[in-house]
């Protein structure tokens, strides 16, 4: 299986950080990867996203960039930086609901993996091997086209109370659409920034 994993070199963070992103299709074998997580496997220390709730590259970024900024200040809520990056998408501090609204479930069809290099044996070329023996989906480019056609527009404005906020289903594609897709990026992006000063 090719990997479509990518490495960011996000900005503001130390070049010694690199972040490693794969997005994956028709997963099936969520339970699986639920599991490890819950039973604390360290092999399986990613963040690990249902990307149904991902609106856009940046929505991930930041929420990754917030959580990363977090362990380089040892401000962490969460067990580790993987698991403060799930975190890092909610706009509350329940780190339980949070995982439930973001994080992998059973059902779990699109998975968004990030994996920050917080060790030296941490590379692109592990990262990615480990993902290819472990994550049994079709790999799929991590940008916005993509998103824009797993993302659940209803549930991410739930998760968020932005219920008012008129942005049409994914697949609906207008002037309008897009206007109100840019409004509801920037009150995510204002809630995971709020959220964080709090």
């Amino acid at each position: 299986m090719t990997s479509s994993l990518e490495s960011i070199q996000l900005p503001h963070l130390p070049a010694s950080l690199p972040i490693h992103v794969a997005l994956y299709r028709d997963v099936q074998n969520a339970p699986f990867l639920r599991q490890q997580l819950i039973s604390g496997n360290a092999d399986f220390e990613y963040a690990f996203i249902d990307a149904s709730s991902v609106l856009s590259r940046t929505h991930a970024l930041s929420a990754v960039f917030r959580a990363v900024n977090d362990y380089l200040n040892e401000r962490l809520k969460s067990r580790n930086v993987h698991s403060e990056i799930v975190f890092s998408f909610s706009p509350t501090n329940n780190i339980a609901d949070s995982f439930r609204k973001f994080g992998i479930s059973d059902s779990t069809k699109d998975l968004l993996v990030v994996k920050v290099s917080t060790a030296p044996e941490i590379t692109h070329e592990s990262v990615a091997a480990h993902l290819a023996q472990s994550v049994e989906g079709t790999p799929a480019p991590f940008n916005d086209e993509t998103l824009s056609r797993i993302a659940d527009i209803t549930k991410i404005k739930k998760a968020y109370k932005l219920g008012s906020l008129n942005v049409a289903p994914a697949g609906q594609t207008n002037g309008a659409n897009d206007s109100g897709k840019k409004l509801l990026e920037n009150s995510l992006l204002g809630a995971i920034a709020i959220r964080g000063a709090t």
